[in-house]
């Protein structure tokens, strides 16, 4: 004889989910939208306001009604080479470098879970300024030749770092410390070639030690922003991936993702932005590290911001770039000069405060 059926136990019922906290959840995810539109939108205005007052201010005295009709096309030739072929092309320059150096930090920070994981301190930058200087003295290359050996120096320098990094998968704060070391590797070299040069080629090549967006213009600026462009669809695409290595490895691979895979092309992307936007501009100091840390303080939900950080970056080293040009009368600096006082500063002050966390 066959036993008789036992029936299967009845599922435990779901435990009730209270309506209020679904409420409260749900408000709040909705202000932290409503914050973010905020940020983005009050980061644009002010793109839109320091862009205007770039265009109107100058040597060459525009007046306000000329510039619009220099840029409808119309109005005087000598405006519109002003305004078409000097002033948009820098506006423009810096917003998109601003945008590649901002991103590239936010993911870099979001990835390795670290506020200081930052382009600048982890040796990329120096690294596509070793390679610039590399081809400018030490093989006597020029134009777009200099921009692929900074490309090449920023890829190079990270691939290292990886290997040297990487011990059965990738840890935040091994990456940190191994950027650092190349950090000091890249600049002590950058020192030593610019000792040994001529006095006229090392002033060529400190633009590409310093970061300045006044020579970016035509054919040139077209390939960065075009590039910027690609990079941001490919973070854009893998932002879901971020939001889980953000809860760490082993949560990550709970809901699905190949914690390694997005890592690796995540950092990949934010490597490239940060070789092509220095590969035409050089190193602008610190926007990397200041812009997400200031998006995420604004828009307040702990995430990476990485549309916050872009437009908190384009607003920050345009501002610089005009600040630099006209806060002194008769001084002209390159806008790497003035993020760099910005930054300085902040470094320290978050230095002084993960010391304060670690002791509490």
């Amino acid at each position: 004889m066959t036993a008789p059926a036992v029936p299967a136990p009845a599922p435990a019922p779901a435990p009730a989910v209270d309506a209020g906290v679904l409420v409260a959840i749900g408000g709040l995810r909705s202000r932290q939208r409503r914050r973010g539109w905020i940020v983005l939108g009050g980061a644009a205005a002010v793109v839109v306001v320091v862009g205007i007052v770039a265009l109107l201010l100058g040597a060459a005295g525009v007046t306000a009604d000329r510039v619009l009709l220099a840029l409808l096309g119309q109005g005087d030739r000598g405006d519109r080479f002003v305004v078409l072929q000097l002033r948009l092309p820098r506006i423009l320059a810096a917003i998109v470098c601003g945008v590649a150096f901002a991103l590239a930090g936010a993911v870099f920070q979001a990835v390795l879970r670290n506020p200081l994981a930052s382009p600048d301190i982890l040796g990329i930058s120096q690294g596509a300024s070793l390679g610039a200087v590399w081809a400018l003295l030490g093989l006597g290359l020029g134009g777009a030749a200099v921009a692929g050996f900074a490309f090449a120096g920023a890829l190079g320098v990270a691939l290292c770092i990886w290997a040297l990094a990487w011990r059965q998968g990738l840890h935040g704060i091994r990456f940190v410390l191994v950027g650092v070391g190349f950090s000091y590797v890249a600049g002590s070299l950058i020192a030593w070639l610019l000792a040994r040069a001529e006095i006229r080629s090392a002033q060529a090549a400190l633009a590409w030690t310093v970061g300045n967006v006044s020579d970016i213009r035509g054919e040139e600026l077209g390939l960065l922003a075009a590039g910027v462009a690609l990079l941001v669809g490919l973070v854009a695409a893998n932002s879901r991936a971020m939001d889980a290595l953000a809860l760490g490895d082993d949560h990550a691979r709970g809901l699905g993702v190949r914690a390694d895979r997005a890592r690796l092309v995540l950092l990949f992307g934010a490597v490239a932005l940060v070789a092509i936007a220095t590969a035409a501009a050089g190193p602008i100091a610190f926007v990397a590290l200041v812009a997400p840390a200031i998006a995420r303080a604004l828009v307040g939900n702990g995430g990476a911001a990485l549309a916050a950080s872009a437009f908190v970056g384009a607003a920050l080293t345009l501002t610089s770039d005009v600040i630099g040009q006209y806060a002194i009368p008769g001084i002209v600096a390159p806008v790497g000069i003035v993020t760099g006082i910005v930054g300085a500063p902040y470094l320290l002050w978050l230095l002084a405060a993960n010391e304060r966390r670690r002791a509490a």
